[in-house]
């Protein structure tokens, strides 16, 4: 998430703290008998129970590494959902098929509903409108509907965020467990500043019951969504279809598997355009939505979009009725290793409230080739869709291969660009390299920070891209509100801000990186990127 729209903990820390110090030491002025300070000492490492025990049982490394018997869970979700956007509704039906890869039996399976974020009562970081939260109409496991709030045998209870589920029998390691949930919720008009609906837009994010982490080291990652700290997912395919009526266009997470069912054989044939255009493709203006225009007629009024996504963490879809949409393509280097420049479609839908929007495309396009060569991790999938959220968000939120911005009208197109930016390095953490943000968000937001300020220095040559998370770091250290990286989002002390997650760790990593020299920063940050890449770190 960018930091200028919300407040924002690894055996590397003391390094961290270490080479922390020895940027203050560097960027305070010197004065009188600085030359004789002694050099900082980082403290020892202090392993936790659950990760030195991880060690031992071979699923992880001392030096941070994936183990030889590392495991994770996986999770298939076929969803489908109605949006009646006349009521601000969603209903919709999530079947989960969980596999349990762990070694261990599983005798209470966990899941997150966030947007119970907005039910009466449910304890939070900031006020939130009150929507009522998730309403769970029926809960099965393995066809067997589950009673609410029984004491003992299978059943199920809901405390905050978190629904957690007594299945009928164990999951035993090497089975699966197959859930159902019949479910609905009112769209909040700002859900925490990352999703919800403005006009002729709707952004739907954290939208259905998503099963909770399970791992080596914590076991069941059970926070609750507070509203500050960010999430923790597992991966899955997904397999969805979206109803709603007809003229309303929809981008999500994935690809469109019935695109002749629903969009004119114009705006597909300017989509198959842009597949291989270097320059803009307007794939629909803003008059242009409706039914017979930019989608096919409904018999019953009706369209339902199909979309699959595979090896992904999230999904989430907009609706749109009144937009521009914008399309071009952006290397992403040999994806496939075939020894042939690969591409991926980069799409921008805006309104004509957000001029300062008429270059994201451009924006995105840059953004994807940068980081994509910069990381040695060629961008994965077939697009990258941009939203304009004026409204919604102030600043931006990612999601696999979607990201909801603001309309960025008072603080202008430079700043547009960074937040694209941001967003856009979010595609590789965590979204490939799936970090925990609520306990460690330091991991994703600072080499996010960290990443998007490399791209920035080369869409602005002869800008110090870093330099104002170094200030902004050794101002709050001077004022005595500096706290550790490994604290907690949900838990971040206010007068600290977004720096301990977002500008401490990314100029540690520029510290790092002039201590040990560009070759072999670059190679560990690759290596660690490839070795976790759709893993846990």
């Amino acid at each position: 998430m960018d930091p200028t729209s919300h407040r924002r903990a690894s055996s590397a820390a003391p390094l961290l703290a270490g080479l922390a110090a020895a940027v203050l030491l560097a960027l305070v002025p010197r004065t009188a008998g600085a030359q004789e300070r002694e050099r900082p000492e980082p403290d020892p490492v202090v392993v936790e129970p659950g990760y030195a025990e991880a060690v031992e049982a071979g699923t992880r490394s001392e030096d941070g590494s994936p183990g030889p018997a590392y495991w994770q869970q996986w999770t298939d979700y076929r969803i489908r959902a109605t949006l009646r956007p006349e009521e601000k509704r969603l209903e919709g039906r999530a079947t989960m098929t969980y596999h349990n890869r762990s070694p261990d039996t599983l005798r209470t399976l966990h899941v997150h509903l966030h947007q119970n974020l907005h039910a009466e009562g449910t304890v939070r970081n900031e006020p939130q409108e009150v929507t009522g939260g998730v309403e769970l109409d029926r809960v099965a496991v393995g066809g067997a509907e589950l009673a609410r709030g029984t004491a003992e045998g299978p059943g199920y209870t809901v405390e905050a965020t978190v629904l957690s589920l007594r299945p009928p029998a164990p999951v035993a390691p090497g089975d699966t467990a197959t859930l159902e949930i019949d479910y609905g919720f009112t769209v909040p008009r700002s859900g925490a500043g990352r999703m919800g609906w403005d006009e002729g837009l709707f952004y739907v994010g954290y939208w259905y019951p998503q099963m909770a982490v399970y791992d080596d080291v914590v076991g069941w990652q059970t926070d609750p969504y507070l509203g500050r700290g960010e999430f923790h997912m597992g991966f899955g395919s997904y397999d969805v279809a979206v109803s709603l009526p007809e003229g309303w266009v929809v981008r999500a997470t994935g690809r469109l598997r019935n695109p002749d069912e629903v969009l004119t054989a114009g705006v597909r044939d300017r989509l198959e355009r842009a597949e291989g255009s270097d320059s803009v493709v307007h794939v629909l203006g803003e008059g242009e939505f409706g039914a017979g225009t930019a989608t096919v007629d409904a018999p019953d009024d009706t369209l339902t979009w199909r979309f699959r996504a595979d090896t992904v963490r999230d999904l989430a879809f907009s609706a749109t009725r009144s937009a521009r949409w914008d399309a071009a393509r952006t290397p992403v280097g040999d994806r496939d290793e075939d020894g042939e420049t690969d591409y991926t479609r980069v799409e921008a839908l805006w309104r004509s409230s957000a001029p300062n929007w008429a270059e994201t495309w451009r924006y995105s396009q840059h953004a994807i080739d940068f980081l994509s060569r910069y990381t040695g991790v060629p961008y994965p999938w077939p697009h990258m869709t941009a939203v304009e959220g004026g409204g919604i968000i102030g600043g931006g939120m990612e999601y696999p291969m979607m990201t909801l911005m603001g309309d960025y009208n008072a603080r202008g197109d430079s700043a547009l660009y960074y937040v694209t930016a941001h967003e856009l390095a979010h595609m590789w953490v965590p979204m490939q390299v799936a970090t925990d943000e609520k306990r460690y968000a330091w991991m994703d937001e600072g080499l996010t920070t960290f990443h998007e300020n490399e791209a920035r220095t080369e869409f602005f040559p002869g800008q110090r891209s870093h330099l104002p998370d170094m200030r902004d770091y050794v101002g709050v250290a001077r004022e005595g509100h500096g706290v550790p990286i490994m604290r907690w989002m949900d838990y971040q002390y206010p007068r600290a801000g977004n720096v301990p997650n977002y500008d401490k760790p990314a100029s540690v990593l520029v510290a790092l990186r002039s201590l040990i020299g560009d070759e072999a920063f670059r190679e560990g940050l690759r290596t660690f990127l490839r070795e976790w890449r759709w893993k846990h770190p």
